[in-house]
């Protein structure tokens, strides 16, 4: 099972594909909220073997562009409050703040799709 963990900015995001274990399926690189590069993720995320899920930041309103594309895509999306993510994994006394550290803490957060699968697409899907 693949999950990729993505940061949402205005205008682009960072995504972080991640297996199990920790192990990176891709390294984190950026994606424009254009038609053309979210279509290029999507079949990105579709050409990786086994299921892939994606999980993301809701947040404001950024991330909806993103949601629904890799949703009319056939993709498993989930969307996790940004608190939520902030305080996961806040155990070290560094303070590393970049799109790249928050892509990969996303990722794993796929555990938590199964008490949100299909509450925000529930409404996407209308």
């Amino acid at each position: 099972m693949n999950a990729a963990g993505v940061d949402v900015s205005k205008g682009k995001s960072m995504v972080a594909i991640m297996r199990p274990f920790g192990e990176v399926v891709a390294s984190p690189f950026e994606a424009a909220h254009t038609d053309s590069e979210l279509s290029e993720l999507a079949k990105t995320l579709k050409s990786l073997h086994g299921e892939t899920k994606v999980i993301m930041e809701c947040t404001g309103s950024y991330y909806l562009p993103i949601a629904y594309a890799l949703h009319e895509d056939g993709l498993f999306v989930s969307t996790v409050h940004a608190k939520l993510i902030h305080d996961f994994g806040n155990n070290t006394i560094r303070k590393v703040k970049t799109d790249r550290a928050d892509a990969v803490k996303i990722a794993p957060q796929e555990r938590w799709s199964r008490e949100v699968d299909g509450f925000r697409f529930q409404v996407l899907a209308l």
